[in-house]
């Protein structure tokens, strides 16, 4: 057996075995050599100190030189390096106390996560699989190195990690590892909010986003996103569901295609069900307004967890937006995408369809084939480039100060007014016929 590896990162490994060194690429790129993927990145571990990495290579640079990684630099690509290494004692379920470097591949390859993510391989030697890697491969299944206690003590991220590798892997999670994630769930309150999003991201986007409920089944929502675990008991009494609204979300993000924003927006548009239910005389539920105060919880929980601006702006307008209902009509479209915004409308129709299967097959078919005709409605007013909000107008407010009409409220009236008449006929945005319309008015 022989994997395929970067022609620098075959140079780099060749290099430190020519001094004298140990040296293997290791970790996620072994894994997913091994599964027949193409890896994203491609880490080497060695014997070989940060020092004695920097005399083997002229350029380099102090990536992490304390826990003992070296980028090396081979052309205009970097390649992190790091040092055989065993971790001191964990008191923050996050950083060792203390980094002791070694040359013995065995105790570096024994701190590592998970089974398949300790394996290392050059061309020499082989695969160095020392803790099972291979066998939960081929078994599909995420397992610790070692105690999964430990483990999870020393970086509680990896519980986290461990649901997301089975997403993205189509894995299960091993029964000790499991029970452990389940044990040690809450010191995922110790890890930064940075590296929860990441993580949380990279689950949703997977292949398998329906994972996020094994989330809640292990009790990791409840550290971080407790409002999922509300969302999870909140039943929806109704002919258009039938599922609790948590159940719901589930099939939601299983009908949206794998994007950042629509996924976010997916697990999070019923979010304000929980606190806007009510239960009429005849034990209907209904959830009035449940999308503005979706809309505030949401924007809360991605400030929480340091979503960026743009992000935490998309998803909750998508959000407060998702539960309108226009019609296919050119009119009721042209309405809608200037309502919630031409950026996020696209996004608006998406989420839309996912909603839809994931409710009852109450009107079902209708709402499919009404999605559908808006979404051809939209392409066609796009594609003939129609007016859909002020700043397509064929006049602007320069136009409206040579006209006497000064910067205000006057001017604010004039201006939607103008728009609204052409949003009701795009023909109609014609510079000399709106200037003639307001003329008239004033």
């Amino acid at each position: 057996m022989r994997l395929k590896m970067p022609a620098n990162v075959r140079l780099i490994i060749d290099k430190l075995m020519e001094r004298g060194y140990e040296a293997y690429i290791v970790g996620g790129c072994v894994r997913d050599s091994m599964l027949g993927k193409e890896p994203d990145d491609w880490d080497i571990t060695t014997s070989a100190q940060p020092c004695e990495i920097k005399r083997v290579f002229s350029r380099t640079v102090d990536t992490g030189i304390a826990h003992g990684t070296i980028t090396v630099l081979i052309g205009g690509t970097g390649t992190e390096v790091t040092t055989y290494r065993i971790d001191g004692e964990y008191e923050d379920n996050r950083h060792p106390t203390s980094v002791e470097f070694t040359t013995n591949i065995a105790k570096d390859l024994k701190r590592r996560d998970f089974t398949i993510n300790a394996m290392a391989y050059n061309d020499q030697k082989g695969l160095v699989d020392l803790y099972g890697g291979m066998e939960d491969l081929s078994r599909k299944t995420i397992r610790c190195v070692g105690e999964p206690c430990a483990r999870f003590g020393e970086d509680a991220l990896r519980i986290l990690r461990a649901v997301r590798f089975a997403a993205q892997l189509g894995f299960t999670i091993e029964k000790e590892t499991c029970e452990a994630i389940q044990e040690l769930a809450y010191t995922l309150k110790n890890i930064s909010a940075e590296r929860i999003q990441t993580e949380v991201v990279k689950l949703l986007v997977s292949a398998r986003p329906g994972m996020w409920k094994a989330t809640w089944e292990m009790g990791i929502t409840k550290v971080i996103m407790p409002e999922f675990d509300e969302m999870m008991v909140t039943q929806q009494n109704t002919p258009y569901h039938m599922y609790s609204v948590g159940e719901h979300t589930m099939k939601v993000l299983e009908n949206v295609r794998a994007d950042k924003i629509l996924r976010m927006a997916a697990l999070l548009h019923d979010v304000g069900k929980p606190v806007m239910r009510t239960t009429d005389a005849k034990g209907i539920d209904h959830f009035k307004r449940h999308s503005e105060a979706g809309e505030k919880i949401a924007r809360d929980i991605l400030k929480r967890l340091k979503f960026d601006n743009d992000t935490l702006n998309i998803v909750s307008r998508l959000i407060r937006w998702h539960d309108l209902r226009p019609q296919a009509d050119e009119v009721s479209v042209r309405r809608a995408i200037h309502k919630m915004g031409d950026d996020i409308f696209p996004y608006f129709i998406e989420l839309q369809y996912g909603d839809i299967m994931g409710k009852s097959e109450y009107d079902r078919d209708e709402k499919i084939i009404l999605n559908s005709k808006i979404r051809g409605t939209y392409l066609k007013i796009k594609e003939e480039g129609q007016c859909i909000s002020l700043k397509g107008l064929a006049i602007s407010g320069k136009d409206l100060i040579e006209l006497g009409i000064k910067p205000g409220p006057d001017m604010g009236k004039a201006l939607s007014e103008a728009l609204e008449e052409v949003l009701v006929e795009p023909e109609k945005n014609n510079k000399e016929y709106l200037i003639e319309k307001i003329k008239g008015r004033t």
